[in-house]
């Protein structure tokens, strides 16, 4: 049995969907009881789109803020063999409070309750590529620690729990470390349960007429930005986890070859047929602009911590992912492939929610 926490988040619903139509493996779902409702609508939609799902599906009901996850003398724990460890706070504007709580707590308590379960064999835990903070250069999928400076909450208490979970590898702690770029939509039908990232500067885009004013950060030829669709990433990680060979390893799930911001900018005007009036302006003083301009910030939809991702000097190696991926038909498309599809998502679906679910 393989309990899962994130359940019922994006990547964590459809990674249970996956493992569901391609292994024999039953799960323990780890719910929030305030996310009771929308849990237990994914698990009838599982359920009515898979044969046989409903007798591979349990819920628990806990929180991987408290100690033994919440979870009290329950006989199923005996059963536990895997833990896939996706709960986080995915936000780049996160308090330091709550990003701590939840990203670096959060796995603490997870790798303390593994060290309790009788019949445990493998922890997969995804963090994800921008551990590396600020790195200016290529980050290896062995790097980890390199004396990096972080954008963000999100990035450094990452960071810190990537960082416990390599500490307790090295103390024999069977575990694989998934790290996915920035994860946008379904390559074949758009479809993602949140926008930001890239999505804030379609949004800007599709405000605008014809001829659409966009500020750029630095010099937009200059620095690239990991797009990974989600089937992708999620197909890769169904896969590599299915694979013995997998087990203490770290698999960067990023774009072997990255567009730069202008290709990707261009990209999303093309499709959009629209003609770029482009306005240079420094960082320093875009993210000054927006902090103190009273309103600002919202009306333009692009929040002031996603400014330093125009400008980001880190690349990512791939090279042992795509090793473990040879063969399997898993490869990451190229953006200009789905751009269309992500941008005709995003105009038949505009009130998607642009915050996490905490």
């Amino acid at each position: 049995m393989r309990l899962l926490t994130g359940f019922p988040g994006f990547l964590g619903t459809e990674f249970v969907s996956r493992l569901l139509q391609t292994t024999e493996s039953r799960f323990l779902l780890l719910i929030q009881k305030k996310f009771e409702d929308l849990a237990m609508a994914q698990v009838r939609a599982l359920n009515s789109r898979i044969r046989g799902a409903e007798s591979r599906i349990e819920i628990v009901f806990g929180d991987i803020t408290l100690p033994d996850l919440g979870i009290k003398n329950d006989p199923r724990l005996t059963q536990i063999t895997e833990v896939d460890h996706f709960a986080a706070v995915y936000d780049l504007n996160v308090r330091k409070d709550l990003a701590k709580k939840v990203n670096v707590d959060g796995t603490r308590n997870v790798l303390e309750f593994i060290s309790r379960l009788p019949s445990f064999h493998c922890l997969h835990y995804v963090s994800t590529c921008y551990v590396s903070g600020r790195w200016n250069g290529r980050f290896m999928e062995s790097d980890l620690e390199r004396g990096q400076d972080f954008n963000n909450h999100y990035e450094s208490t990452k960071y810190e729990a990537e960082v416990l979970v390599r500490s307790a590898m090295n103390s024999g702690m069977p575990a694989v470390i998934y790290r996915p770029a920035i994860v946008v939509g379904d390559s074949r039908t758009g479809e993602t349960r949140k926008y930001d990232g890239p999505y804030f500067v379609l949004q800007w885009l599709l405000r605008q007429g014809t001829y659409a004013i966009l500020p750029e950060i630095g010099n937009p030829r200059d620095f690239t930005i990991n797009l990974v669709p989600s089937d992708f990433v999620l197909d890769a990680m169904a896969f590599l986890a299915r694979q013995e060979s997998s087990i203490g390893n770290t698999f960067q799930l990023a774009d072997p070859s990255p567009l730069t911001i202008q290709e990707v900018v261009e990209s999303f005007s093309h499709v959009l047929k629209k003609h770029l009036l482009r306005i240079p302006l420094p960082k320093s003083l875009a993210k000054a602009a927006l902090a103190g301009i009273p309103g600002l910030e919202a009306w333009l939809g692009i929040p002031r911590s996603s400014l330093d991702y125009f400008v980001h000097p880190t690349s990512y190696d791939v090279s042992q992912t795509m090793r473990a991926l040879r063969g399997s038909g898993i490869q990451c498309p190229l953006f200009s492939s789905y751009v269309k599809t992500l941008v005709d998502y995003r105009v038949k679906n505009p009130d998607l929610r642009t915050k996490a679910m905490i």
